[in-house]
C-alpha cells in the first residue's frame, strides 16, 4: 500500500478515495495518461488534477488544498530526461508537487510515488533513500500492474486485463472526446472529466463491486 507520512500538520477534510495524479502532461505520456485512470477508477478511486486550476497567484495554495483533500496521491517521477524544447530541462513539477505532498505530513494522506527504470530514483531523488518506487518500465500494463500493487489491500480488487479493458474503452473514445471538446490533447480539465465519467462507468460494469 502507499506510504503514510508519520505526524499530522493539521486536521483538513480528506475525500475518500480521491487520488490525485502527479503525472506529466505531455504527448509521449498519453497512454500513460490514459493508463492511471482507468487503473484508478477500476480501484473505486475518483481522479483528480491540476488540469482545472488556473495559472495564478494562488494556484500552489490550490494545489496543495487538492493534494491534502485527496485520500492518496500518486507521484510518476519518470520524466527526468531533458525534453527537446529549447532551452533544453528536465520536469521539475513532479518531484516538487512530491515534496508539496511529503510536507503536509497528515497521516490520512497516503502517496505513491513510480518510476520507469529501476534504481534511477535513486540518483534523480536521493532523499527517497528507503521508499520503494513502483517500477512500470514507461508502458500501460506495468502502470495497471503497479496499481494493482501498490492497491494490493482495497476493497476491489480489478485484474489487470479488467484494467486493460477500461484502457481500451478510454483509447477508443478518446478522439471522439477531444472532437467534442475541440481539444488537440486530453490535457485540459474538460477531457480529463470526460474519460474519468467514461472509466468510472466502464469499471462499474467490468470490476462491479
Amino acid at each position: 500500500m502507499p506510504r503514510q507520512p508519520a505526524q499530522r500538520q493539521r486536521k483538513l477534510s480528506v475525500n475518500t478515495g480521491a487520488v490525485f495524479l502527479n503525472i506529466p502532461y505531455d504527448d509521449r505520456f498519453e497512454n500513460l495518461f490514459l493508463a492511471y485512470i482507468a487503473g484508478t477508477t477500476a480501484f473505486g478511486l475518483v481522479p483528480k488534477a491540476t488540469l482545472g486550476i488556473p495559472f495564478s497567484r494562488r494556484r500552489l495554495e490550490r494545489i496543495r488544498s487538492l493534494i491534502a483533500s485527496s485520500q492518496y496521491s500518486i507521484h510518476d517521477l519518470s520524466r527526468v530526461q531533458l525534453d527537446r524544447t529549447a532551452p533544453t530541462t528536465p520536469r521539475f513539477n513532479m518531484p516538487f508537487e512530491l515534496g508539496m505532498t511529503v510536507g503536509i505530513n497528515d497521516r490520512r494522506h497516503a502517496w505513491v510515488v513510480c518510476e520507469s527504470k529501476l534504481r534511477r530514483i535513486n540518483k534523480s531523488l536521493s532523499d527517497l533513500d528507503g521508499t520503494d518506487a513502483y517500477i512500470h518500465e514507461g508502458t500501460v500494463r506495468g502502470v495497471l500492474r503497479e496499481l494493482a500493487n501498490a492497491f494490493a489491500r482495497s476493497r476491489r480488487k480489478p485484474t489487470v486485463a479488467e484494467m486493460m479493458q477500461i484502457y481500451r474503452i478510454l483509447r477508443s473514445n478518446l478522439k471522439k472526446l477531444l472532437k467534442d471538446a475541440g481539444q488537440k490533447n486530453p490535457f485540459n480539465a474538460r477531457v480529463f472529466n470526460d474519460l474519468c465519467v467514461m472509466a468510472s462507468a466502464a469499471a462499474d460494469e467490468i470490476v462491479g463491486d
